[in-house]
């Protein structure tokens, strides 16, 4: 008995230190990628990598607040290995997740960055500190950014539109903003009702989405390229905020590095950059408290300059008869916070007409919010449709107003309700004459068997009969046109695929002779992508999704010609980074031809 127990006893202690073990394998320890500088401004890529784990855990932020940290992703990078010597099989597995954030830095130096606390089920762990050495990039007079607020005076939940206008005078890569009032709790932020025409969605490395737009301006006698936005400040608190100043970081093209023996040298020679920055003047809004007095009913927070019309179609019209009601709104460029007329909490409106409960959405029409809403007068005595109010603080009067608009006039005629008389008739005596049988014509009723017709079915008579012929022949026409189409033209999407290999080429020629007459200016955009189209059609890949280091990996894989990959590259990043410069390079129809044999040669060693 005591050696049974002595036996479990070493069990439990052996499970307890293998517990214990698997406990300790587990680390968890930070990590920043250095491999290329990180400017001030600039996004970076924080990663929590826990070893001896396969699942996420509860990462506590806290320390890296400063650095304004956003969830980049996390992902599973466990390994599993078997390796079998002498016959026998062993396997090893490497459990490894790692968390990604970003961070942005606003001040150059070196900076640490404390340890987080990891929690993993219900265990706490604590990364490393880490390094990170931000770098100043310079400036240039080649990039101006310029900011600009509606108001530079409001009031608490005042609408105040900041436009950010960035002017670009040379060819740049990449770039990124730093727009410190986006950031933090002062301001509600808002999108503009109606963005510019062909506004592109683009992401701040905060995280915050605006909307761009692009245009060929002349700057300060300098023509340039002006990519402008704007957002909608609601300031939340009252005082007086100092807005810090808004910047930019771009690649802006230095030089070309040219390469030798290529026939691309004059003019798809690889462009160097180097990391510049500018930034605008700091701006400061004074923002005022509401007033609690004067406050009117029916005030929802409307703050800023409004107007209100409404119109109604038809005046002339019956008790119940439908009439549509119009309601305009403007008087201000930010239109969201306007919301639909509380028209039943109108008396004259509830009591005299019925208000369906049921509303379509708003909409923007030239500067203005359009209410649509179906009424009926319920009475006879209906005159006209009472002015509709909104309650709104005006900042220019410094004073709650309720604006209203002008009553509309109705003639209502009287509608006569239907009795069951009026249903029934005047005359509703019942009728008392006996009802007498129809001897004769066809009203008549005929007795006797010799008045039966056989109408008995064959289907034999019917397959023989030439008026029924069509019935079963067309059907049966049909069925068998299309099985011998469907056996003549049948395919799978693996032919479908075979087919769109076999025309990539022609079709990619056909698109390039085209650009050869091209005098636009997008004409460096639409080569990119008919190149980019080349290469998804002939190695069936997503052309929208390729990069031009993946088209280099596809060519270089599919033809081990590397110079040809490079090349190819080389053209579609020279034309990407000619979208935001100032100065194009035209493109005729000698570098056409040029990209054309460059694709003929991918398309002739592919085929090996």
């Amino acid at each position: 008995m005591k050696t049974k127990a002595g036996h479990i006893l070493i069990a439990c202690v052996l499970i307890a230190v293998t517990a214990g073990k698997a406990r300790a394998a587990i680390q968890v320890f930070a990590q920043v990628d250095t491999s290329e500088d990180i400017y001030v401004g600039e996004s970076f890529t924080y990663n929590v990598i826990i070893d001896g784990e396969n699942k996420p855990g509860r990462v506590d932020l806290a320390p890296l607040s400063q650095y304004n940290p956003q969830s980049a992703g996390s992902r599973d990078v466990s390994q599993a290995s078997v390796t079998i010597i002498n016959g026998r099989m062993t396997k090893s597995e490497t459990k490894r997740y790692v968390m990604s954030y970003s961070l942005t830095a606003g001040w150059a130096g070196r900076i640490q960055l404390q340890p987080v606390t990891v929690t993993i089920d219900g265990k706490k762990y604590k990364t490393n500190p880490v390094e990170v050495n931000i770098l100043e990039a310079g400036t240039t007079d080649k990039l101006e950014l310029e900011v600009k607020l509606s108001d530079t005076t409001c009031y608490v939940g005042q609408p105040v539109i900041m436009t950010v206008n960035f002017y670009i005078l040379a060819d740049i890569g990449d770039f990124n903003f730093t727009v410190p009032p986006f950031a933090g709790d002062a301001f509600i932020l808002e999108d503009p009702d109606v963005p510019g025409r062909g506004a592109k969605e683009y992401r701040l490395s905060s995280g915050v989405r605006v909307f761009a737009n692009q245009y060929r301006v002349t700057h300060k006698g300098r023509d340039s390229i002006l990519l402008t936005f704007s957002k909608v400040l609601i300031p939340k608190y009252a005082g007086q905020i100092r807005l810090a100043p808004t910047s930019v970081s771009a690649d802006v093209a230095v030089g070309r590095q040219r390469r030798r023996g290529g026939f691309f040298d004059d003019f798809f020679s690889r462009t160097q950059y180097k990391r510049f920055m500018t930034k605008s003047n700091p701006l400061t809004l004074n923002i005022l408290p509401l007033p609690e007095e004067g406050k009117p009913t029916g005030f929802y927070g409307l703050v800023g300059r409004y107007s209100i019309s409404a119109s109604a179609s038809p005046t002339k019209v019956s008790r119940g008869d439908p009439i549509t009601l119009t309601i305009k709104v403007g008087g201000n460029k930010y239109l969201k916070p306007v919301q639909w007329p509380a028209l039943e909490q109108i008396p004259e409106m509830a009591q005299n007409f019925k208000i369906p409960s049921e509303q379509s959405s708003p909409t923007i029409e030239k500067g203005f919010k359009v209410f649509t809403q179906t009424i009926r007068p319920n009475n006879n005595d209906v005159t006209r449709i009472p002015p509709i109010p909104l309650a709104f603080f005006d900042v220019d009067k410094g004073k709650y107003v309720v604006s209203q608009t002008d009553p509309i006039k109705l003639k209502v005629t009287p509608a006569k309700k239907l009795t069951a008389a009026d249903l029934v008739g005047p005359d509703s005596s019942p009728v008392t004459r006996e009802v007498e049988a129809i001897k004769k014509g066809l009203s008549a009723n005929y007795e006797g068997p010799d008045i039966l017709t056989n109408q008995s079915f064959s289907p034999i008579a019917v397959a023989t009969s030439l008026p029924y012929a069509p019935v079963w022949a067309l059907p049966l026409l049909a069925l068998i046109t299309s099985t011998l189409i469907k056996l003549f033209t049948y395919t799978t999407p693996e032919k479908v695929a075979a087919r769109r290999r076999r025309r990539a080429c022609a079709v990619a020629v056909a698109q390039l002779k085209k650009f050869a007459h091209d005098t636009s200016d997008r004409t460096h955009e639409a080569l990119a992508a008919a190149m980019k189209q080349y290469i998804g059609a002939r190695f069936d890949r997503t052309a929208g999704s390729l990069t031009a280091h993946d088209c280099y990996e596809i060519i270089a894989a599919a033809t081990k010609d590397t110079q040809a990959a490079g090349r190819y590259r080389d053209v579609i990043e020279q034309c990407e980074s000619a979208r935001y410069a100032a100065i194009q390079a035209d493109i005729d129809s000698a570098k056409i031809n040029d990209v054309i044999k460059l694709i003929r040669r991918i398309e002739k060693k592919s085929k090996k």
